[in-house]
């Protein structure tokens, strides 16, 4: 784990336009797709810890592949719609969730979202409805063709050609879905006729794409992850503890939430300890600051434990900072933001590591190589092992939701988390991380996109790059709802004890 996982650079910058001047007619529309993905290139290029990534030689050859393919769709842009489906198929084709472009367009530019009637979910092997409107198939079944074609080749041209990435398993339960959602992409052919499978009867349907209903909207939020809990500790029944976490980017109520519930571990740990279970339920998070996910750890398995273990899980991990000139000068910037937001220990941090990129930068070395302070010398012969002053060992069972968008500062949270053999991941596959981490995004000169830069790469992280987690407990049940997941922890639960 970097020394900077504490100053989640959330560190996105925010580049204010007075508002791009937008393309009038089609012509204009396919001449800013073509400069803007061509600029992405160049920026990511030039940038991008990538492009000299030792380790990572295909990034090269994919953003290489990235913009050819980019350019191939943006010479056929007619308007706004092709112009986002343009830069996403340049995204696809880098293959990594921190590098591409992402579009800043209105959603008044756009075609309304339109859908067949219907919302489907991916639930580990196969695509379901579920739920639909009146005429609509039914709840439950299974779709297995559309237009003489596998569902599963229909996403993989239709979704997965512009969207997410196809060999992460939790992509799928995010992503797969999607090919019934239709926002105009010109590119694919939205299915007209499917095949779905119901009690083991096979039916066909003519599908009627239209707007999308409030219900369907509605449906649509809950259909991967499942009801949505506010920051906050609840016990659904005696001695076992819900713990909810939907982001690690709170806002300020969110951060009160998460300091009472610190507070509440801290002050009545023996109620944990003594506890049936403890749930650490992830669902909606989509990353932030790994710092509350350590926090929370700290508070469960003491500070000392977590310290050792995190040391010890990343101690041949280093990091190399891309000593770009506009890396370079992002990172100095962040030491006057945080000195204005009275971060001292961020803004000493931002410090180091924009004095040590200046340095690499005018040796004209392409990376500045982090120190960190704990090496494998300081760490005890067994880290796993208690030590004296340790708080009494926190061994209650520990259930982690895992939504299929996990990413980022989220996967942190599993790192840890995992490092304790009380733990047990319940839910879905995760998505999986770039290497290349603390992304600033620029605007480009149209002011229609941004380009996503990472500002460095963690070399000899245990956890690699496009890797994800698996749970032990898979919930494919069609509701992701805290009735469905508190049943398949009791299940657990019950099978544990016999």
């Amino acid at each position: 784990m970097g020394a900077s996982a504490q100053v989640e650079v959330g560190a996105q910058a925010v580049e204010l336009v007075a508002g791009p001047a937008l393309p009038k007619t089609a012509a204009d529309w396919r001449h800013a797709a073509i400069l803007d993905i061509d600029a992405a290139y160049q920026l990511s290029l030039e940038n991008h810890p990538g492009t000299y990534d030792p380790v990572n030689p295909d990034f090269l050859k994919n953003l290489k592949g990235a913009k050819e393919y980019g350019l191939s769709l943006a010479v056929k842009v007619v308007d706004a719609a092709g112009y986002v489906a343009a830069t996403q198929g340049f995204n696809v084709r880098i293959h990594d969730g921190h590098a591409g472009m992402s579009h800043s367009l209105d959603d008044s530019l756009l075609p309304k979202l339109r859908w067949p009637g219907f919302i489907a979910v991916w639930r580990g092997d196969a695509l379901y409805v579920l739920a639909s409107e009146a005429g609509g198939p039914q709840a439950g079944a299974e779709v297995l063709a559309c237009d003489g074609k596998p569902i599963k080749q229909i996403i993989s041209t239709n979704v997965f050609g512009f969207q997410g990435r196809i060999d992460e398993a939790g992509h799928w339960w995010v992503r797969a879905p999607r090919v019934f959602l239709d926002r105009g992409n010109p590119f694919v052919v939205t299915p007209k006729r499917c095949q779905f499978s119901v009690g083991g009867k096979k039916i066909e349907k003519q599908l009627h794409w239209t707007s999308i209903s409030e219900q369907g909207n509605q449906w649509l939020t809950e259909s991967y992850n499942g009801e949505q809990l506010e920051v906050g500790m609840s016990e659904p029944r005696r001695n076992l503890f819900w713990l909810a976490m939907p982001t690690f980017q709170p806002d300020e109520k969110q951060r009160d939430a998460y300091r009472l519930m610190l507070k509440a571990l801290g002050e009545y740990r023996q109620n944990f300890l003594s506890a049936d279970a403890v749930v650490i339920d992830l669902r909606q998070n989509q990353g932030g600051s790994s710092e509350w996910s350590q926090l929370f750890a700290e508070a469960l398995w003491g500070k000392a434990r977590v310290d050792r273990r995190v040391a010890a899980y990343g101690a041949k991990t280093s990091v190399w900072w891309r000593a770009s000139q506009g890396n370079t000068d992002f990172v100095s910037g962040l030491v006057e933001v945080l000195t204005q937001q009275k971060q001292t220990e961020g803004a000493q941090w931002a410090k180091t590591q924009s004095e040590g990129m200046q340095a690499a930068l005018a040796r004209g070395d392409k990376f500045f190589v982090e120190v960190d302070p704990v090496t494998a010398a300081q760490l005890p012969a067994d880290a796993n092992a208690d030590m004296p002053g340790d708080p009494p060992a926190f061994k209650t069972p520990v259930y982690v939701i895992v939504p299929g968008q996990c990413a980022s500062a989220c996967l942190d949270a599993i790192d840890v988390f995992s490092l304790f053999s009380n733990s047990k991941l319940i839910g879905a596959p995760s998505s999986a991380d770039s290497t290349y981490m603390d992304v600033r995004n620029q605007t480009l000169a149209s002011g229609l996109a941004e380009v996503i830069i990472p500002n460095k790469v963690y070399v000899n992280r245990p956890r690699k790059n496009g890797q994800v987690y698996l749970p032990a407990i898979y919930v494919k049940d069609l509701q992701w709802s805290n009735a469905n997941l508190l049943k398949a922890v009791e299940t657990d639960l019950r099978k544990n004890k016999q």
